[in-house]
């Protein structure tokens, strides 16, 4: 698992996938309710290369860093989650908003810092610049300002280049987190299953959070105008109820249109209607 940034967000996305891990500020063995199940907490630049020589059967980290490690790994799923937003990651290119760089062609002999030398090296390549790559170890953005001619950051909404003065020109990466494994862990039947059920699980937890459970009570006579109002995720289960003539209706919607939906399924008919969180949503 990813020290670090990623740290808080995989810890509580696992746990909602059924996994509770404990993490003492003094270990990097943090406890998980698993008997099968042993974890260690890296960090996200080192994971892959650990993963891709077999100390590691399985880790989560950002593709950003599997192709800035240049990993051969088997990529098992991608999760949407990140440490602000389920927005992707981005490596961008900026520099201060005073600059006279418009584009990476302006970039021909300049000096550029950043964490991802190899990516933004690849990216100078593709473009046909040659400019001067330095690995940044801290403090990129304060740096673009004195110490080089542009930088390559990593960034969700931006907010944090707006603050220090820079402009985006560039994106290099959209990255999100991956579940990746070892090849040769792969190919092993029992730790391929239980890869593929964390992964399952962990999809599920994910999928869950943006959706909501709705349950209503309607007459029968009213049910096909209702179910012309409701967006299901799948057919909504419809059960009869011990009052002749009403049935009970069960389904899962998008939680975002649940405050519009309600006073229509209300005027539609519908009773007793409750809404509900849900922990997994595995299709």
């Amino acid at each position: 698992m990813p020290k670090g940034s990623l740290q808080d967000a995989t810890i509580e996305k696992m746990a909602k996938a059924g996994f509770n891990i404990s993490v003492s500020s003094r270990s990097y063995i943090p406890y998980v309710d698993d008997e099968e199940l042993e974890v260690r907490m890296i960090r996200a630049q080192e994971i892959s290369r650990y993963v891709e020589h077999g100390y590691l059967d399985c880790g989560i980290t950002g593709l950003d860093w599997i192709r800035e490690n240049g990993s051969d790994v088997h990529e098992v799923g991608e999760f949407v989650f990140s440490k602000v937003s389920r927005q992707p990651a981005r490596w961008v290119l900026a520099v201060p908003e005073d600059s006279p760089i418009r584009s990476v062609k302006d970039l021909r002999g300049k000096r550029i810092a950043t964490e991802v030398v190899n990516l933004t090296r690849k990216y100078l390549r593709q473009n046909k610049v040659k400019a001067e790559v330095e690995f940044s170890w801290g403090a990129t953005e304060v740096k673009a300002h004195e110490l080089v001619d542009a930088i390559v950051e990593i960034t969700e909404t931006g907010s944090s280049l707006r603050a220090n003065k820079l402009r985006i020109v560039d994106t290099l990466l959209q990255s999100t987190p991956r579940l990746i494994a070892n090849r040769g862990s792969w190919k092993n039947s029992w730790k391929r299953r239980k890869i593929e059920t964390i992964s399952l699980l962990l999809k599920g937890a994910l999928e869950a959070e943006s959706k909501v459970g709705l349950k209503m009570n309607i007459a029968r006579k009213n049910l096909s105008g209702l179910l012309e109002a409701l967006p299901a995720l799948r057919n909504p289960t419809i059960s009869s109820l011990s009052q002749e003539g009403w049935v009970a209706v069960e389904t899962i919607i998008d939680e975002h249109v649940v405050r519009e939906l309600i006073p229509a399924l209300k005027r539609a008919g519908a009773e007793g209607i409750i809404e509900y969180p849900l922990n997994k949503v595995v299709y």
